[in-house]
């Protein structure tokens, strides 16, 4: 394997891991702002971001953080403003893992 392939790979991981990691915080995110309008205690609030992390794993993509969330939320939110915040919130977590490093 060349440098010039080595460096396409370690790219390639490393952009990697940073999707999954954004992702993850997308999702703590996404259970917060869930958690206080279900009107969750701190620590119920703290279980629920467990929860909803966890429901990432079901399958790829986001409909499963999506379907969770919906469930969860019910009517308080449209379809429309849950997938929107869904955006937000993976943009605001890409945010902050910059700025951590």
């Amino acid at each position: 394997m060349t440098e010039r392939e080595r460096s396409f790979e370690a790219k390639f991981a490393h952009d990697a891991e940073m999707q999954f990691k954004a992702e993850m915080r997308r999702n703590k995110l996404l259970a917060e702002w869930a958690a206080a309008l279900l009107g969750k205690s701190e620590e119920d609030a703290a279980a629920y971001v467990k929860e909803v992390i966890r429901s990432d794993f079901e399958e790829a993509g986001d409909e499963d953080v999506y379907r969770k969330l919906s469930t969860d939320l019910g009517d308080r939110v449209s379809e429309v403003d849950l997938r929107a915040r869904m955006v937000v919130a993976l943009t605001e977590a890409k945010a902050q893992l910059l700025s951590e490093t």
